[in-house]
């Protein structure tokens, strides 16, 4: 809390489904100066508006706060599921290029303290050996239906490690696995599996359906991480870590698609029949993150059980939607 006491910062995303408990935690830890940006103000995909932003938050600094006291996380994206993806590919690699690059630009010409920039799993290679490490990064190319997102968020850390060379920025990236939680997206079409899986079975059971459709063929194998522990390991990032190199954030727990069906249906009391159908894609083969950098170089462990994190979800849902 000492190390947060002084600190003003900027939350990309703030009031979105990670960003709202990174800002939550922020809080907590006593921080007071919390900028959220809010897209019907600022683009921040057009350079003037993110140099409106920083100069907003140099108006709003409070007496005796540097410049240095600044952080700022990047945690907006345009993002979605497999089909969001398969459907927008030019959006979602304009919009978060855009967004991130206006950002880093913008902040390496201010005297701020730290610049931690938020990527994703989507960026490793298709068929990337099992656990993911951060030095097979740039071995192939992504799975392609969310290559363009997974590749503009990878020229987030080109550029990073490049303003730290030439600039001295003080930039960080970080590499979470597919989250999960209360507040994610549960629109159908745009959501991610979990909170899809959920709404699905939930529905299902309610209007009496005898089937649920899932995509694929339940052979691809995922892992997923709380969106609290993720908060938190990005918290601890900002406070700890200060090198070039990427860190994973994850669990190093592996679950088939299949497998996760079975567990949320349960979960949710739907004992309907699972159909797959396998005209549409399964996505990456395998994901799970090696975990270790994140433990050694500032102390990040998930807490969470999967199961314990699914129960809060279907919870937040049916209390919510």
């Amino acid at each position: 809390m000492q190390f947060w006491s002084d600190k003003q910062v900027i939350v990309t995303g703030g009031a979105g489904f990670l960003g709202s408990f990174v800002v939550e935690k922020l809080r907590e830890l006593g921080v007071e100066e919390i900028i959220v940006p809010r897209s019907s103000e600022y683009d921040l995909r057009q350079p003037d508006a993110v140099r409106r932003l920083f100069d907003d938050a140099e108006k709003n600094r409070p007496a005796g706060f540097k410049s240095s006291n600044l952080i700022v996380f990047h945690l907006a994206a345009k993002v979605g599921g497999i089909g969001a993806n398969r459907s927008n590919p030019g959006k979602f690699i304009y919009d978060n290029l855009m967004m991130g690059m206006s950002l880093i630009e913008e902040a390496r010409h201010r005297d701020m303290g730290k610049f931690v920039t938020v990527g994703t799993v989507c960026s490793y290679p298709k068929f990337t050996p099992v656990p993911f490490k951060e030095d097979n990064l740039w071995d192939g190319y992504p799975e392609e239906t969310n290559a363009p997102y997974g590749l503009a968020k990878k020229m987030l850390l080109v550029q990073s490690q490049a303003y730290r060379q030439q600039y001295d920025m003080n930039a960080i990236f970080l590499l979470p696995v597919n989250l999960y939680g209360p507040r994610d997206n549960f629109d159908l079409e745009s959501s991610h599996v979990i909170p899809a899986l959920i709404r699905k079975c939930i529905e299902a059971k309610e209007m009496n359906k005898e089937q649920v459709i899932v995509w694929g063929d339940g052979s691809p194998t995922r892992e997923f991480l709380y969106v609290e522990d993720a908060a938190d390991g990005i918290i601890r990032a900002a406070e700890l870590y200060n090198k070039p190199e990427p860190v994973n954030l994850g669990t190093a727990f592996e679950i088939s698609i299949k497998d996760l069906v079975e567990l949320i249906a349960n979960l949710t009391g739907f004992a309907g029949k699972i159909v797959w159908d396998t005209s549409r894609p399964n996505g990456q083969p395998r994901r799970m993150l090696e975990a270790s950098r994140a433990l050694q170089e500032f102390g990040f462990k998930a807490k969470t059980t999967f199961e314990d994190g699914l129960h809060k979800t279907i919870e937040y849902y049916r209390d919510n939607r």
